[in-house]
C-alpha cells in the first residue's frame, strides 16, 4: 500500500504515488479538475502555476483575484475579444446568450450551463443546415430542429430566438441550477451524447467571467451580480467549499513548506463534501507506522504516515480535488460519480493528524502527486467559492 506522507519521512514513506493506477479511460469525460491534501499530507515545494487562462498575471504564474460581477448588462453589440480557442465573432454570440440570459432574469449558472451547450453544439458558431455532414435538420447555436417543435428555421437561426427557447426549456427542469451541468444540457438538449457538454464548463465559465467581471463567481441561484458566494452556497460556476470551519493550517508556508493543501477546522463528525461534480477516482484507507500498515478506524498522530481515509475527486478541466483524515470510511467509492454538495464522508483524524480537520488539496491536470498542486484558497475563489 502506497502512503501519502511529507519531506519529514523516509524516502519510503514519502508520497511520490508510484503506484498510483493511471485514472480509467471510461472516466476521462469527468476528469477536469485539481488536488487537494491536509495537514500530514505534505509533498515537494513547487511554484504556483496558472490555474486559468483568466487568471494569471503572466509568466511568474501569480494568481489575479477577480471580482464577482457587475449588474451592467451585457452588450451583443460591443467589440468583444477572441478567447482561445475561440474567435472575437463567436464570443460575440456567447455574449448574446448571456445577454438573453440577463434580460429574461436566468441565474448566472443558467448562462455558463447554456454557453457551454453552444459549444458542444455549434463551437459558438450560428450554424445554418449542414447538408450531408448533417443528417437532421439541427440548426442554429444550440443545433435545435425545427421537425421537433423548436421554431421554424429562420427562428432558430437567430441567436436571441435560439437562446431563449433554451432557457425556458432550462428553467422547466427541477433544482437545474444545483445538477450537474451536463445533466441540465442534456436535459434540455437530449443528445445522442449526454456526457459531451462536462468538458465545456471551465471554458464556459471563463467567457462568462471575461464578459460580465466575474459573473461565475456568484451564487448559482443569483441572478443579479456582485455579491459573492457565501459558504455553503454553489457557485454559478458550479463550485463551493467543502466544509465550514477556519484555516488552521495554509497551503506551503514557511513553517511548512511541503504542506499541499490547506487544512480545514471543522469539528469531529462534520460533513465533507464534493467541492464540485465529478468523478472518484480514489475512496481508501492510507496509512502506515513506520513502514507498516496502520488501521484509518482510529485516531491517527504525527508519527503515523498517510492520509487516513480518503478520496480524490477528478472534475471537469482535469481539476482534482483532494478530501483527507475521514473518521469512517468514505461513502462513496472508486467510480461514483458525484455532484457539487454531495456528502463524500465526515470529519475525523485518521492518518498523520493530531486532531479533527479536513484536509484540503486542489490539483490541476489530474496530477494527484505535490507537483499539480496548488494554493486551494485561490483556487477556490477563483471557482467562487471562497474558502475563507
Amino acid at each position: 500500500m502506497s502512503t501519502i506522507g511529507d519531506d519529514e519521512l523516509t524516502a519510503k514513506e514519502r508520497y511520490e504515488d508510484p503506484e498510483a493506477p493511471k485514472i480509467p479511460k471510461k472516466l476521462r469525460p469527468w476528469m477536469w479538475i485539481l488536488t487537494v491534501v491536509s495537514v500530514c499530507c505534505l509533498g515537494a515545494v513547487v511554484s504556483i502555476v496558472q490555474l486559468l487562462s483568466d487568471q494569471s498575471n503572466g509568466e511568474d504564474g501569480t494568481v489575479t483575484l477577480a471580482g464577482c460581477g457587475t449588474n451592467s448588462t451585457v452588450d451583443p453589440n460591443a467589440e468583444f475579444p477572441a478567447i482561445e480557442p475561440y474567435s472575437s465573432e463567436q464570443i460575440k454570440n456567447a455574449a448574446i446568450i448571456i445577454s438573453v440570459g440577463q434580460d429574461l432574469e436566468i441565474p448566472a449558472r443558467g448562462w455558463i450551463i447554456a454557453v457551454a451547450t453552444a459549444m458542444q453544439e455549434s463551437r459558438l458558431t450560428n450554424l445554418g443546415h449542414l447538408g450531408d455532414q448533417n443528417d437532421h435538420d439541427s440548426l442554429g447555436l444550440f443545433q435545435q430542429r425545427p421537425s421537433s417543435g423548436w421554431g421554424t428555421p429562420e427562428q432558430v437561426t437567430d441567436p436571441v430566438y435560439a437562446s431563449t427557447k433554451f432557457y425556458n426549456k432550462l428553467v422547466t427542469i427541477d433544482n437545474w441550477e444545483t445538477l450537474p451541468l451536463t445533466v441540465a444540457a442534456q436535459r434540455v438538449q437530449i443528445s445522442a451524447f449526454p456526457d459531451a457538454y462536462a468538458k465545456h464548463e471551465p471554458k464556459a465559465t471563463e467567457i462568462v467571467n471575461t464578459l460580465t467581471g466575474g459573473g461565475g463567481r456568484v451564487a448559482a441561484v443569483d441572478t443579479q451580480l456582485g455579491t459573492c458566494t457565501q459558504p455553503g452556497e454553489l457557485s454559478a460556476s458550479g463550485w463551493m467549499i467543502p466544509a465550514e470551519g477556519p484555516i488552521n493550517s495554509g497551503f506551503r508556508t514557511p513553517e511548512r513548506p511541503t504542506h499541499n493543501g490547506v487544512d480545514i477546522g471543522a469539528p469531529r463528525g462534520a460533513t465533507i463534501v464534493a467541492a464540485a461534480a465529478g468523478t472518484v477516482i480514489t475512496s481508501e484507507c492510507n496509512a502506515s507506522l513506520y513502514g507498516a500498515p496502520y488501521s484509518c478506524n482510529q485516531d491517527g498522530s504525527p508519527e503515523v504516515a498517510g492520509c487516513g481515509w480518503y478520496v480524490n475527486i477528478v472534475h471537469a478541466g482535469d481539476y482534482l480535488t483532494r478530501y483527507c483524515h475521514m473518521g469512517s470510511a468514505p461513502l462513496v467509492k472508486e467510480g461514483d460519480v458525484v455532484q457539487a454538495g454531495q456528502i463524500l464522508g465526515y470529519v475525523g483524524s485518521s492518518g498523520r493528524s493530531s486532531g479533527p480537520h479536513l484536509h484540503f488539496e486542489t490539483h490541476l491536470n489530474a496530477d494527484r502527486s505535490p507537483a499539480g498542486a496548488v494554493d486551494p484558497i485561490d483556487f477556490m475563489n477563483q471557482m467562487g467559492a471562497p474558502l475563507e
